[in-house]
């Protein structure tokens, strides 16, 4: 039986009550099971995933959300020409 720490649930919990009401428009779960990716209709993505230990026993739940860049013209651009 795989045991997660309650801290690891809290923040799971934490995180998707954040994106609770999004539209989903995509899934992709990683070949070996070890990471799921929710893409929002926001663009944001919602990754879940655990790391494992060296002997292949899962260690820590992970879970994060990732916004996208909201303008892409807001960067600062810096020219690196010395001749001059």
């Amino acid at each position: 039986m795989l045991q997660i720490p309650v801290q690891d649930l809290r923040r799971v919990a934490a995180t998707l009550a954040s994106v609770r009401g999004e539209r989903v428009v995509d899934l992709v779960m990683r070949s070996d099971l070890r990471q799921l990716k929710v893409e929002l209709e926001d663009g944001r993505l919602l990754v879940v995933g655990f790391e494992l230990d060296d002997g292949g026993r899962q260690y820590h739940l992970t879970v994060d959300v990732v916004a996208p860049l909201d303008d892409l013209s807001r960067q600062l651009d810096v020219g690196l020409d010395r001749s001059g």
